[in-house]
């Protein structure tokens, strides 16, 4: 008897193997700085993917007829294009079929050509300067708006409804945060605004002071600031210290629900204002509320801001494998080309032929309370 238990336990241990084997393993590589100043929006993202990753196996997707098991690579770049180039070229070697990222545009660019050289498809969830589909590249997209949208709105809105009369200028030097500055700054002079000073800082600064008293002289009653909440947060804190009592500006890179905590007591009511690269109205407001609860379920955490965009990343990728019947990048990524309102909880996504989202929306914030509060969806 008890022979025979363990031959029929063998049996289906083998059955069991071999039904394994025959499933296929599809690879997608994630990418995003999770060690660093950003680290909590490197997370955010690797979050966002792994909870498409988890849903999409829990479903049970099938591919050409064959039920598929997806497995995500996550890498961490550290904000750093060196080390971005260098995961990117491990990604590739381990065959995988598609990459979400990276977040930022100084390492997603640089990556860009890694992946195109490998034929593998590439969405960012979050790099807005416009190089990045601006090279020739077939296999890069995205599914923000752009930083000559994000920068130029933000640039309309210091001078048309804040009403700036002084505005200054501060980036980081990397290519997100000089990009969006570059934008806002013409949108500011193109509304016949007037811009008092242009400085820059570095994504690793921790002390401001320098570059603020050289500003605090020019008496600007706007300043906007090119680069990442990390930094946005201590430079709140110097401004207040020194006594500038001007309204603080930024793009989607300081629109974290984090930033309150790194500006501390620095940070008034209505005093930040930022846009955030997307925007949900009407009836798909309730997507993205359903999707932040199961988020916070899931990791204990609130959204900071692109984990959202790196789901729609993955089940955007996924759905072309599906539609092509084949997860091989040659074969799927001509359908990716062309998705066509494709229904995410960020919005509707359809790509140009750069590889842009069409129609891309922006979200105007403002923080009350400490908290990030939408002011209007522009498109």
């Amino acid at each position: 008897m008890q022979m025979k238990l363990k031959i029929t336990v063998a049996a289906a241990l083998a059955v069991a193997a071999g039904i394994s084997m025959a499933q296929e393993v599809v690879k997608i590589g994630h990418v995003g700085p999770t060690s660093g100043g950003i680290a909590h929006l490197g997370k955010d993202n690797e979050n966002g993917a792994k909870m498409a990753i988890d849903e999409l196996n829990a479903k049970g997707v099938k591919i050409g007829g064959k039920t598929v098991k997806f497995e995500l690579l996550t890498e961490d770049d550290a904000g750093d294009p060196k080390q971005g180039t260098t995961v990117a070229q491990k990604l590739a070697d381990q065959k995988v079929k598609g990459v979400v990222g990276h977040l930022n545009s100084g390492t997603s660019i640089p990556a860009s050509k890694i992946y195109s050289d490998a034929g593998i498809p590439q969405i960012s969830p979050s790099a807005t300067n416009p190089k990045y589909t601006r090279q020739g590249y077939k296999t890069t997209f995205r599914v923000v708006a752009d930083d000559v949208h994000l920068g130029g709105t933000l640039g309309k809105y210091a001078v048309n409804t804040l009403k700036g009369k002084s505005i200054a200028v501060i980036d980081d030097r990397t290519a997100y945060g000089q990009g969006v500055a570059d934008e806002f700054e013409k949108a500011v002079k193109a509304g016949k605004g007037t811009v008092v000073g242009r400085e820059f800082t570095t994504d690793k600064a921790t002390d401001f002071m320098s570059i603020l008293t050289t500003l605090k002289a020019k008496k600007p009653d706007i300043v906007f600031f090119g680069g990442m909440d990390a930094v946005a947060g201590p430079m709140l804190r110097q401004m207040k210290s020194l006594g500038i009592n001007a309204k603080f500006m930024g793009g989607d890179g300081i629109c974290s629900s984090e930033l309150a905590k790194l500006a501390g007591d620095a940070m008034a009511d209505d005093q930040v204002y930022c846009a955030e690269a997307g925007g949900v109205e009407g009836q798909q407001k309730a997507g993205m509320e359903a999707f932040k609860t199961k988020f916070k379920a899931k990791f204990g955490a609130e959204v900071q801001i692109y984990a959202p965009y790196v789901y729609d990343s993955v089940n955007v990728m996924v759905a072309a494998m599906v539609k092509a019947n084949s997860s091989d990048p040659a074969k799927y990524l001509p359908v990716l080309a062309k998705t066509s309102n494709y229904q995410g909880v960020t919005g509707p996504i359809s790509f140009d032929e750069k590889g842009d989202i069409k129609g891309g929306a922006l979200t105007l914030k403002t923080y009350r309370g400490g908290k990030p509060v939408d002011l209007a969806v522009i498109r």
